[in-house]
């Protein structure tokens, strides 16, 4: 944290002050160079940034000793300038406040500067070797400086603007351009608008512009379309004017020019494109860098790219040599000369295609080819033959063709299928099979091949390995793959891990992200923790509340604690007021670098220990989280600094309550006067701009910032009905209407498409509808717009070929069924075909495409019903199912009947895991699971391991309670965290609950650690057992078993407990649990809401806003005051006492 601040030119008081009270002032006829003099006369009339530049200057050609600074203090006394130094420090806060926090200021500054200044100024910024300034008993670090400049909102701007307008005149351009670059790669790409290509230099040496071309090429993903284009402009006018082309016959594109286009090579247009020659076209393909290049240009489309490929081709290159064809990079996707392919060319075109996953869009087509050249590459071998040389196009196989696979062919291609991305569960279960096929008990070497099919892998398999193996499977590289593995497989690596030997022992070693994995009944019977063998270990917050507690027992040291991996999720209330003042200020920096390990709560006790111990450096973004009234305390002077805090923090994770959260908007929109009025604003507000009210993004951003406003929208993770209507008005405005929208405008509002009807998006489907499925093909897993989805719908449904299929089934004359193309551009877009289209499908088109069906959110009952029968039709009845069938369901599994789950054959707990993730199960429907496991598999419920507890997931709560009372108790307890995360009925609660009592104890005995272990299970408490608990356990319920508190149950709850329930379980209440409250709890729940203490006497709304005192030193350790980076800009450290 940097020391409490204090203006840029703090130090020149500092130095001045150095040994004033022991020196009388000298002659002030006494020489001063007249570079001080000048710095004086600055500070005399206040222009810090000046005298700044100045001292600078000076002290890059003079060496600084003690008496200067007594020649300087003379030279202003001679001037008579009266000035107390609280007085003279004020002046100075003032000036930094309005430089850092209106960086139009510092703009204006650096514009009416002379070139002297300014070109130190630049130098400042540029240079990296001398990044300390040393002045006797001052180190000023500008380095720092520079870091903090580059890093704050709105200063980068300034320092962009700046640099264009005079940085040209004063330096040499590389210079310039190295400043650019910096200021640039420090912003989010908003900088870079198409008017600020007027601004650019258009007379730039040859080495400037290549390097400032670099620069704006890696950040082209940052740069929205309308300035790539702009950019592109800027960059063609230099190199055509530089061009040696006498006239339009011959292109200046050359083969360096399209070296440094880079990615801006896809906008050339098909005319420039035709006319390069093809010598250069060649040369450019024989640059060594060219394919590196050609990998890059992620958003070409397929007909620029036949145009260069056509170019290529023209050249002396032959299109199907190896060499040529491993320099196309994703110029390769779009490979189109077919014609009597050899098969080795085929495999070559294959593994050089791996890479067409990264293209934006036209996913459709690269799966068509490789499906063409699959069937070349195959023509006259074998699967098995050619199984290690197909690359990622092995993921197109369908699951006979897998099946048809020998053992041998699998082990003999694992090094490649174990490598490509894009399996299916179901896929990878059988490849998994076949590759295990001859090993009784999988070794660490054969799991440590399977890379990307661990997946695969049987949780019965991972149970039976060697504990031994299975250790080293967790430390080597294989591990990566772990988070891709089931509830149910976890927990089978984890408890033979556990059950044999020392488990005790055996929980330590448990490496990494898994162990977040472990019990909290197996972390409470391990004594030999320590901060170093937790340190690179994953917590769960009901294991990190242990430990902390254990640990804190025995170590002294917070900061050792609070700098272990992820134990600061343990740190409690009590542990954070039992600190110091002193120690909480000088350890704050641990909790404010892991926010987002904080729950609302920790956050909750933070602020108000600030606020006890010092609330004039609180960092302002904690007043948020404090009762409303307290952000009165936030006086109009010091808006900014609270902008720039709190727009720097998540709103959505510090603040759950709506009431509350508008109320902080009320005071931002105050501090903002209810406008954005300019890009600074923007900047300024960061993430806040997500909050803001319909009427604000409607009304009160200006034409100049909306631009930049709409670069920081679409980084929204959601925004309320109001807030997207208001913007779609917005856009109208700006836009104009959609018929009249160019391709860089539908490009830029991305993910704003899904705002408009399906009417006012019909003539973009039909202009741009490739720009319209790839907004599409981002929106799996969510549920977009029905407008949208049908706009998509139908741009995909007019681009296809009329011609239905040629040998249509009996009702499908004339119905236009799905093919593979179709479903995978549609994305949730498939949710708009009609039951019958999806009877119609072809056989092979659902086989190949079941997994992507499985998936779509938006299908309702009818269409589920539709493709059950689909795979009827394709598989037969469900009994001849096998587990990758079932695997490869998803949600089409729901539209089983009761008789047809029972069919099944779930003798595999990965087989009912892939069914049991799903939550829309009827009760009938889990019960039939259930039971249909527990018969095919021969178990019975005692028998339960604890990986297929885990694996039956949802269908536990179709349990009776007779049958959750057979549960084997030494395998429930290890497993109560998984089972806590089931919305359960509340009977079935109590049920687990009173089996939790067996391992924990009775309720009145348990800890915050073991309340939030149990999740929802904690729910089952009885109303006795709730008014019992503690109201400071009363946090650490998870939020959604607060929801699962049956109303009667929670009504009983008292009022103090209510108000200890913390934000986060407070905003948890439902709207029935709240109506059965009394007054007096509801008052209590608003408390809690608010973020009130439960010390009452701290409590109250402050009596005046929170003072700065100007001499006083910032506690040690303490964050900067209201503005947390007004001492960033310099770092003091005094070299001796003084």
């Amino acid at each position: 944290m940097s020391q409490e601040p204090r203006t840029y030119f703090l130090f020149l008081f500092l130095f001045l002050s150095c040994g004033a009270a022991s020196h009388r002032v000298p002659d002030s006829g006494q020489d001063l160079d007249p570079l001080l003099q000048k710095m004086a006369e600055e500070i005399i009339d206040g222009s810090y940034l000046n005298a700044l530049l100045d001292l600078i200057q000076f002290q890059s050609s003079h060496g600084w000793t003690a008496d200067l600074s007594h020649r300087v203090l003379a030279y202003l006394n001679s001037r008579n300038v009266a000035f107390t130094i609280p007085s003279l420090q004020a002046a100075m806060e003032n000036h930094l406040e309005q430089r850092l926090y209106q960086p139009q200021k510092l703009l204006e500054d650096l514009r009416e500067t002379d070139a002297q200044r300014f070109c130190t100024a630049m130098k400042c910024l540029l240079e990296d070797k001398k990044d300390l300034l040393e002045l006797e008993d001052i180190v000023i670090d500008l380095g720092e400086i520079r870091k903090q400049a580059l890093q704050s909102p709105g200063v980068n701007r300034s320092l962009f603007l700046i640099t264009l307008e005079r940085c040209f005149q004063v330096l040499n351009s590389l210079e310039c351009v190295e400043i650019l670059g910096r200021v640039l790669r420090g912003s989010s790409g908003s900088l870079l608008q198409p008017e600020i290509t007027e601004k650019l230099p258009r007379d730039l040496r040859e080495d400037a512009f290549k390097n400032l071309s670099a620069v704006f090429k890696d950040l082209y993903d940052q740069t929205s379309a309308h300035s790539q284009r702009a950019l592109y402009s800027w960059m063609t006018g230099i190199l055509q004017m530089s061009s040696n082309a006498s006239d339009d016959s011959v292109s200046w594109v050359s083969a360096e020019n399209l070296w440094i286009l880079g990615r801006y090579m896809v906008h050339l247009s098909f005319e420039e494109i035709a006319k390069i020659s093809p010598v250069e076209i060649g040369l450019f393909i024989s640059y060594d860098n060219a394919t590196k290049q050609l990998d890059t240009v992620y958003d070409i489309t397929p007909e620029l790219a036949q145009a260069f490929l056509e170019r290529i081709s023209s050249s002396s290159f032959d299109m199907r040599n190896t060499s040529t064809i491993h320099r196309l990079g994703l110029l390769v996707c779009f490979y189109d000369d077919l014609d009597l392919l050899d098969a080795a060319v085929a495999q070559v075109l294959l593994h050089q295609m791996i890479k067409c996953s990264r293209l934006r869009g036209f996913q459709a087509g690269v799966q068509q080819l490789k499906a063409d050249l699959l069937d070349i590459a195959t023509e006259n071998q074998t699967l098995n033959e050619t199984l290690g040389s197909l690359s990622d196009a092995v993921v197109g196989l369908t699951h006979s063709q897998l099946e048809s696979l020998s053992p041998e062919a699998v082990h003999g291609a694992i090094s490649t299928l174990s490598q490509v991305s894009g399996w299916a569960k179901s896929q990878a279960i059988i490849l998994s099979a076949k590759y295990l096929a001859h090993e009784k008990v999988p070794s660490f070497y054969n799991v440590s091949q399977m890379g990307v099919l661990l997946a695969g892998l049987g949780t019965q398999a991972f149970h039976a390995m060697e504990r031994r193996d299975l250790l080293q499977v967790l430390r080597s590289t294989v591990s990566l793959h772990v988070s891709d593995l089931s509830p149910a497989q976890k927990q089978g690596v984890l408890s033979k891990m556990i059950e044999t030997g020392d488990a005790a022992s055996n929980i330590v070693e448990i490496p990494g992200a898994f162990f977040k994995e472990v019990s909290l009944f197996d972390i409470r019977r391990e004594a030999g923790f320590n901060t170093t063998v937790l340190k690179e270990k994953e917590l769960r917050r009901s294991q990190a509340l242990f430990l902390y507690e254990l640990l804190s027992k025995s170590t002294r040291r917070p900061e050792e604690l609070l700098s272990t991996g992820q134990l600061i999720k343990g740190v409690t209330c009590s542990h954070i007021d039992a600190m110091s003042v002193d120690s909480f200020l000088a350890h704050f920096h641990y909790f404010e670098n892991n926010l987002s390990l904080l729950s609302p709560c920790q956050v909750n006790c933070l602020a108000w220990k600030y606020w006890e111990v010092s609330r004039s450096s609180m960092p302002p973004f904690l007043l948020a989280v404090l009762p409303a009234h307290y952000l009165a305390s936030v006086p109009a002077s010091q808006c900014v600094p609270f902008l720039i805090s709190l727009g720097k923090s998540q709103l959505d994770s510090l603040v759950l309550d709506s009431h509350k959260k508008n109320s902080v908007l009320r005071k931002v929109q105050q501090c903002l006067n209810n406008s954005i009025a300019d890009e600074y604003a923007v900047d300024i507000v960061g993430k806040l701009l997500c909050h803001l009210p319909a009427a604000v993004l409607h009304q009160g951003v200006s034409a100049r910032a909306w631009a930049t406003a709409l670069h920081g929208l679409r980084d929204c993770p959601e925004l309320s009905p109001e807030q997207k209507a208001a913007v779609r008005l917005r856009l109208l405005e700006q836009c104009g209407l959609p018929q009249n929208w160019t391709a860089e405008t539908a490009k830029d509002l991305g993910p704003f498409l899904m705002l408009f009807s399906e009417d006012e998006l019909s003539s973009v489907a039909t202009k741009f509808p490739d720009i319209l499925q790839q907004t599409a093909s981002k929106t799996a897993g969510t549920l977009p717009p029905q407008g949208f989805l049908r706009a998509v719908f139908e741009s995909v449904r007019n681009s296809r070929e009329k011609s239905p299929s040629s040998a249509p089934s009996p009702g499908c004359h004339g119905v236009m069924a799905p093919s593979s193309g179709d479903i995978l551009k549609l994305a949730e877009a498939n949710a708009c075909w009609a039951p019958a289209d999806l009877l119609c499908m072809e056989e092979s088109t659902f086989v190949q495409n079941v997994e992507l069906l499985g998936a779509v959110r938006g299908f309702r009952p009818p269409q589920l019903m539709t493709l059950k029968e689909k795979a009827v039709q394709v598989w037969d009845m469900p009994s001849y199912w096998k587990e990758y069938h079932i695997a490869s369901l998803g949600r089409i599994a729901l539209a089983l009947n009761e008789s047809e789950l029972e069919q099944l054959d779930l003798s595999s707990i990965d087989t009912v895991a892939s069914l049991s993730w799903q939550t829309e199960w009827t009760p009938g429907q889990a019960k039939s699971i259930l039971q249909g496991f527990l018969e095919d598999s021969g178990y019975s419920i005692q028998d339960l391991k604890s990986f297929h507890l885990l694996g039956l997931g949802t269908t536990l709560c179709a349990m009776n309670a007779t049958e959750i009372s057979l549960i084997n108790i030494s395998e429930f307890r290890v497993v109560v965290a998984g089972i806590g995360t089931l919305l359960c009925s509340t009977h079935v609660l109590a049920e687990f609950k009173r089996k939790a009592e067996v391992v924990f104890g009775d309720p009145n005995e348990w800890s915050s650690s073991v309340l939030q272990e149990l999740g929802t299970l904690a729910a089952g408490l009885t109303k006795e057992e709730l008014q019992m608990l503690d109201k400071d356990l009363m946090p650490y319920f998870q939020p959604s078993a607060i929801k699962c508190l049956p109303d009667e149950i929670f009504k009983e709850l008292s009022a103090e407990q209510i108000a200890s329930l913390g934000p986060e379980n407070a905003a948890a209440v439902t709207p029935a649990q709240r109506r059965r409250l009394s007054m007096l709890q509801l008052q209590s729940l608003q408390r809690a809401l608010d973020g009130a203490n439960t010390r009452a006497w701290l409590d109250t709304p402050p009596s005046a806003s929170p003072t700065r005192t100007p001499f006083s030193s910032s506690p040690p350790g303490g964050p900067v005051t209201w503005g947390p980076w007004l001492g960033c800009l310099l770092v003091l450290l005094p070299k001796t006492m003084w």
